[in-house]
């Protein structure tokens, strides 16, 4: 009884550093998520002039449309919907080539009237996608000056592959493609994610401003530049400059590797449903799946250009489940028609 004793204090001390560490943590968040909320509420709309108000020092979530769409389908709503719910504490911000330049300090509250659907979730912010000035310090800008777009196969993904790296080099924070529906936050700031064992996406990823790794990833697209393939500038370019930085990570069963100070996510983080399976989100599940093991979902947009399934309301789907809970608003706006997911 005596040695029971004698080995159950120093545990019982243990336990106690243990929970009081763990305490610690959570209250450190709480305050960091406090102090960002009021960050977020300062930040008067009428004084938002420049995307750097709301972005700079890594803060927030960045989404793009590079194409002359001036109104965003469904999936784009929902994607940036579901962000701005999994990270309330942090500004979103959509950047559409069709906005109009900013004219006046009142802009974003002008913006939220061209997407009235989005206009009631406080932490979205909406900006003009001006290519010159974005590429204006990176390596990027000498090819922008001599790339002629109406000569590029694939430019209204190449210009999105272009402005991911240098809005990641300038401002830090987290970047996601359009036909993602975000769940619940990554809590890594400096990450990228596996689609397969040997291949690292670019569809979402998050690096510290002026993040060396991104520096690299923009040298290597002008001085390796082919826009005749697909996907060259984009994941390819990513998992390039992986390889040379760390050789491939390897996983061990379900866990993330490491490359330096980047944590790099097995691929049930972001691609439980891989693209060889893309149209099982427009099918009827017996059973939803949970995702417990991922932060987001990827659907594979490109992958259905030519079908373009659709989601029909009162269908049961799996997209029709998703889009209720991680974009209620974006699904509540919907009429009793049968709409596209684009």
């Amino acid at each position: 009884m005596v040695k029971m004793l004698k080995y159950l204090k120093p545990l019982t001390f243990l336990l106690l550093c243990a929970l009081l560490g763990f305490l610690y943590r959570m209250n450190f968040k709480d305050q960091e998520y406090i102090q960002r909320k009021l960050l977020l509420a300062k930040t008067k709309l009428s004084n938002i002039k420049d995307p750097y108000d709301i972005l700079g020092g890594g803060k927030g979530i960045m989404l793009v449309e590079s194409s002359d769409r001036k109104n965003p389908p469904p999936l784009v709503l929902c994607s940036i919907e579901s962000a701005a719910r999994a990270y309330p504490e942090r500004p979103v911000a959509f950047f559409m080539k069709a906005l109009p330049d900013m004219k006046s300090g009142d802009y974003q509250t002008q913006a939220r009237k061209l997407i009235p659907v989005l206009s009631s979730i406080e932490n979205i912010y909406f900006f003009p996608l001006r290519m010159d000035k974005l590429y204006t310090d990176t390596p990027l800008l000498s090819w922008y000056k001599k790339v002629d777009p109406a000569k590029e196969r694939y430019w209204i993904h190449v210009s999105a592959d272009g402005f991911r790296l240098a809005a990641m080099w300038k401002y830090g924070g987290i970047y996601m493609d359009t036909d993602v529906i975000a769940m619940r936050p990554i809590p890594y700031k400096n990450f990228l994610a596996a689609e397969t064992a040997g291949y690292c996406s670019n569809t979402v990823f998050g690096l510290d401003p002026r993040h060396n790794f991104t520096w690299e990833c923009m040298e290597d697209f002008v001085k390796s530049y082919k826009g005749d393939f697909w996907g060259y500038q984009g994941p390819q370019l990513l998992t390039r400059i992986l390889k040379k930085t760390c050789g491939m990570p390897k996983f061990k069963n379900k866990e993330d590797a490491r490359c330096g100070n980047i944590t790099y996510f097995h691929p049930q983080r972001l691609y439980p449903i891989l693209y060889s399976s893309w149209k099982s989100y427009y099918e009827v599940w017996k059973e939803i799946p949970t995702f417990n093991d991922s932060y987001s979902l990827h659907f594979w947009n490109f992958m259905n250009r030519e079908e373009k399934k659709t989601l029909i309301l009162g269908s049961n789907t799996l997209v029709e489940h998703l889009f209720k809970m991680y974009c209620p608003t974006t699904y509540a706006s919907l009429s009793n028609s049968t709409t596209h997911v684009d």
